[in-house]
């Protein structure tokens, strides 16, 4: 899977149409002592009365929280992007932005990326899932340019297949993996960074 000794600092997620159903999966399949930070934006409806940090939570084995302007953030914990606010990875704490949507996302799952990947370059794990759009097409491949890990769903076990796709065809040298397979190589990762 071209695994690499490094010292990794956060894990950036993205998804939009299956997106919860994707991401309830990959949590649930984390240890309770998964190291890394998590940071996740999921597309959805800023008026849906659906409380999105709860489902993650009942799946999840580490704590779910929604993110808040300048929250530190702490290994082995998972950041939800709050709904209509775009999240920001700078240094050791998140900050939220209400500038204009991106490709019609607020949260956006490519401001998201290259925030990190322009704080943490080749530190930053990326992982970009089912979607319905291209966004995090181009944050994906801003952090191949830095040297960062880019993880994408198999088109084949996507409920919507363009994000990756489209991530796929921007970010060269990304590993391409099912689902099912995903939550193993961030553990395999860890390992990596622990040896």
């Amino acid at each position: 899977m071209g695994l690499r000794r490094h010292s990794y600092r956060v894990v950036v997620l993205g998804a939009s149409r299956g997106g919860t159903k994707a991401m309830s999966y990959l949590l649930s399949a984390l240890p309770a002592d998964f190291p890394f930070p998590i940071a996740m934006v999921i597309h959805r409806d800023p008026a849906s009365d659906v409380p999105l940090r709860d489902v993650l939570q009942n799946q999840s084995l580490l704590p779910v929280l929604e993110a808040e302007d300048k929250m530190a953030i702490e290994p082995g914990h998972v950041y939800l992007a709050p709904a209509n606010y775009h999240l920001l990875v700078g240094g050791p704490e998140f900050s939220l932005s209400t500038e204009g949507p991106v490709l019609c996302a607020r949260p956006s799952i490519d401001v998201l990326f290259e925030s990190a990947g322009n704080t943490h370059g080749r530190a930053t794990i990326a992982i970009l899932l089912t979607g319905a759009s291209s966004d995090g097409a181009l944050g994906s491949a801003s952090i191949r340019e830095r040297g960062g890990y880019v993880i994408v769903q198999d088109p084949a076990s996507a409920e919507s297949a363009t994000m990756p796709q489209a991530a796929i065809a921007a970010a060269a040298q990304s590993i391409v993996l099912p689902l099912a397979q995903i939550p193993g190589c961030l553990s395999k990762l860890a390992e990596v960074m622990d040896e």
